[in-house]
Formats: structure tokens, sequence, C-alpha cells
């Protein structure tokens, strides 16, 4: 709730909207990039379910922190990834500041910087958190073609 003024009769409108089902969420959520063509998509509160949720593609999303160590140092391999798999129709690779954008859906829990995510295109609401490997493209690659639901599979030359 965040009335412009505050008194008994705003607080009976609000609970009676709510009552009734007519209230919508406040989604905290910083302004939808103008341009999201790089190999790594932006996400925002505002296009969590229309990137992350869509059901034609498989999404890896990291939440991260602009202050995180860790998140700086993932920075270029996150971008190296994303350049790699550019070129897959059914894949998107993602990030997202999960300290000024809300996550809409409760499946995905980020309770440290950098969470990294798989969502499968069939099963958005399991996704699969990734955990205990390096950070390193080759870690990440395989997380990817372990989980992908729809890859090309071209052999890279010797």
């Amino acid at each position: 709730m965040e009335p412009e003024e505050f008194d008994s009769d705003v607080l009976r409108q609000f609970v009676l909207a709510f009552k009734k089902g007519k209230l919508k969420p406040i989604v905290k959520s910083q302004p939808v990039p103008k341009n999201n063509k790089g190999p790594v998509k932006v996400v925002v509160g505002k296009t969590f379910d229309t990137i992350v949720m869509d059901p034609k593609n498989d999404v890896l999303i990291e939440f991260y922190a602009p202050w995180c160590g860790h998140c700086k140092k993932l920075e270029p391999v996150y971008m190296e990834l994303g350049k790699k798999y550019k070129n897959e129709k059914n894949l998107v690779i993602a990030k997202m500041d999960a300290t000024a954008n809300d996550v809409t859906s409760e499946r995905y829990k980020v309770e440290g910087f950098p969470t990294i995510y798989f969502a499968p295109r069939d099963k958005k609401n399991n996704p699969i958190k990734f955990e205990g490997g390096d950070r390193d493209l080759e870690h990440l690659s395989k997380f990817i073609e372990e989980h992908a639901t729809k890859l090309s599979r071209t052999k890279e030359e010797l």
C-alpha cells in the first residue's frame, strides 16, 4: 500500500479491494531496457515473467548484485557464455540485478550472489540451481548442455 494520504477511509478501501482480489502487486523493477539485443539478456522485475517464464525457451538466469566481487569476476565468463550460445533459438542467457528488482516467482530463491538457475522451457516451476561446479565457461556450458531441452547439436571442429 502506497497512499498519497493515509487515513481510516483509505485503509478501509484498501482492505476491501484486497478482499475482493482487485489489488495488483507492486513489483520493484528497474526500467525495461530499450535495447536488449546483446548475448546476455537483461531481466528486470517487470520482464521476469515474459523472459524467464516464457514456455518457448530454456533460460539460464544469473541473479547478481552490482557490488558483489564474485559477480564482477563472473561477468566476462558469463558474457562469453552468452556469445557461445547466441545462435541457439530456444535458449536465453539472462541476468538480473536482484538488489534492484523483485523476482516474481517463489521458486527462484536468491540467498547469495551470484545465484544461477536453469529454467527448462517445460518445467518453469522447477528451476535447477547451479551448485557445486566452478563458475567457468566449461562448467556452465556443461550445466546448460545437461539440462537444455532443445539444443542444435553442432560438433566443434578439432
